[in-house]
């Protein structure tokens, strides 16, 4: 039984972390995903490429991973982006 509480606790944080990435960070994170470098992100939402690389690490942070690499398997676990 204790397993299955962790299964339903571990599946409440994950929404929840899911819950925490902003609009903007999923918009970027799902930009990133398609093969799109921090500069072409950054053209492509009118915005620096400072602001691109700080909603970025705010993304990583939230999802306890610290690359694309992490970011993107990590985002496909929790339903982001579709493999």
């Amino acid at each position: 039984m204790e397993s299955t509480e962790r299964m339903v606790v571990s599946s409440t944080a994950e929404v929840d972390e899911l819950a925490r990435l902003t609009d903007r960070e999923r918009e970027i994170l799902k930009l990133i995903f398609d093969g799109k470098c921090s500069n072409e992100v950054a053209h492509t939402l009118e915005v620096s490429k400072r602001t691109v690389d700080f909603h970025l690490a705010k993304a990583y942070s939230k999802l306890g991973v610290s690359n694309r690499f992490q970011a993107f398997k990590r985002a496909v676990e929790l339903g982001i982006v579709v493999a």
